[in-house]
């Protein structure tokens, strides 16, 4: 990651992340509470207080997410690979998916995706029997 700030003109200073998604450091994900050895996430912005932020987050082949539900929207851009969620609906490399709150669903991945992710107001987890 690259952090840096910059002068933009009328003297307003640019404060910056960069992440290449090909380079990003990589670690278990548990924003659910328990870790997931098939799952991890790079954190750009993601805040616990504000249950808000961007993230990467990488499956590995066969990877799940856990059952969950929006308490915002959630968007996100397919940068690799191909997820399905618990309904058959395929996303695939390029695809950019915005859910609104309310939404429920976990993702699967057979052969392993990199996805950019967008989430605002945070997510609880569900038993699946409540998708």
């Amino acid at each position: 990651m690259r952090e840096g700030t910059g002068n933009m003109s009328a003297g307003r200073k640019v404060r910056r992340k960069v992440v290449n998604f090909k380079e990003a450091n990589f670690e278990t994900y548990s924003l659910q509470g328990k870790p997931q050895a098939d799952l991890s996430w790079h954190n750009i912005s993601w805040s616990d207080e504000d249950n808000s932020g961007f993230f990467l987050i990488k499956f590995e082949p066969g990877g799940v997410s856990i059952p969950h539900e929006h308490l915002g929207y959630e968007e996100f851009v397919i940068l690799e690979g191909e997820l399905s969620d618990h309904d058959g609906w395929i996303y695939r490399t390029g695809d950019c998916v915005s859910l609104s709150k309310g939404s429920r669903h976990f993702s699967t991945s057979k052969t392993g995706a990199i996805v950019a992710v967008f989430v605002r107001g945070g997510f609880i987890t569900i038993d699946a029997d409540e998708l």
